[in-house]
């Protein structure tokens, strides 16, 4: 059976049983999920563009390229932002702070966030989460302000097997979305394309699960080898905002924050992402990417491009907005909060 069809046969037996146990918790009082404080800023037009980004994005230089292997990183710099405490994802779970849990009556696309602590909790689309009935990647970013309350965040499943009580509460490993899969997930893909990316980079790594899990291929001897050399190569440099990664030649990622304290603890976890991408290609020929010079021109073409961006504003239930514009075969996305740009991603 080839994966399409696996994750369509899946996704109808999922739905079916989150409609079995939605009726069963019907007669149970559901947690009260606190407003999205920004639903009346919503504003889904687009042609729009963002004064904030147009300041971030033109300030930022591209940097030394560092090769390792089959990837190509440009460290990127620019002009550090209003400085604001915010904790990752991981940090804020380890002090117990930020709670990620099934709703009441579990489904598929959607889990329940709690920031108890008293700083900033940033979420980063992409980010794996393990646990629950099925393991879920978050399908955007979020910046949950403390004492934040519960609130619903969208969610896509990259566990197809199972549909189960695993932890009650999500985890993480550390673990990021591959670009082809954050790339999915950024451009609100539907389910069953999420699955088929996921299906895919089990094939290309030989890791197969019996809950079709992407965590699997994470788990792999081999891969975590590969990952972990790939990370002990590429540390990111002081001050540097973020980074741009080509991966065979091709541009796989641009992240940047508004501080490099925020990039240097986020940029394992991102990097871990790129280095599954690479895992298993030839390094046959030498230094693999698209060379010095075309490289530049490439960033330098993709960075005046986003200045000049025209997409969409809207709200979640984080704090901010979120500007989204499509940028040549890209999706990119600006986290946007109080004149800064926590975070941007072109992928």
């Amino acid at each position: 059976m080839d994966g399409t069809r696996r994750a369509m046969l899946s996704m109808l037996t999922l739905c079916g049983l989150a409609a079995v146990e939605s009726r069963v918790a019907e007669a149970q009082g559901p947690r009260r999920l606190l407003p999205d404080p920004t639903k009346e800023d919503l504003d889904p037009r687009g042609g729009q563009s963002s004064a904030d980004l147009r300041r971030f994005a033109g300030d930022v230089r591209i940097g030394a390229g560092q090769p390792h292997g089959q990837l190509l990183v440009y460290w990127l710099h620019g002009r550090p932002g209003v400085p604001l405490e915010i904790a990752t994802l991981d940090e804020a779970r380890g002090r117990g702070q930020l709670t990620i849990t099934e709703r009441d009556q579990a489904r598929v696309p959607d889990l329940v966030v709690d920031n108890r602590g008293k700083t900033h909790a940033l979420l980063l689309a992409g980010e794996i989460l393990l646990g629950g009935k099925q393991n879920r990647v978050l399908g955007e970013d979020l910046l949950l302000p403390p004492l934040s309350g519960p609130r619903s965040v969208g969610v896509y499943c990259v566990e197809a097997g199972r549909w189960n009580e695993g932890r009650r509460e999500f985890e993480s490993k550390g673990s990021f979305a591959a670009p082809g899969l954050r790339s999915q997930v950024l451009s609100r893909a539907d389910q069953g394309r999420v699955w088929s990316e996921v299906d895919r980079y089990a094939r290309e790594a030989a890791a197969p699960s019996p809950t079709a899990s992407f965590q699997a291929v994470y788990d792999k001897t081999e891969v975590r080898a590969h990952v972990e050399a790939t990370e002990r190569g590429l540390p990111a440099p002081g001050q540097a905002l973020g980074a741009a990664v080509f991966v065979g030649g091709r541009l796989t990622g641009i992240d940047l924050f508004h501080d490099p304290g925020l990039f240097a603890r986020l940029w394992p976890k991102l990097l871990r992402a790129h280095a599954l991408e690479a895992y298993g290609r030839s390094t046959r020929g030498g230094l693999v990417g698209p060379g010095e010079a075309a490289g530049r021109a490439r960033l330098r073409d993709l960075l005046a491009g986003i200045v000049t961006a025209e997409g969409q504003t809207r709200g979640n239930a984080g704090v901010g907005h979120l500007f989204e514009f499509p940028l040549s075969h890209y999706r990119g996305a600006a986290l946007l909060f109080e004149g800064r740009v926590p975070h941007l991603v072109l992928a």
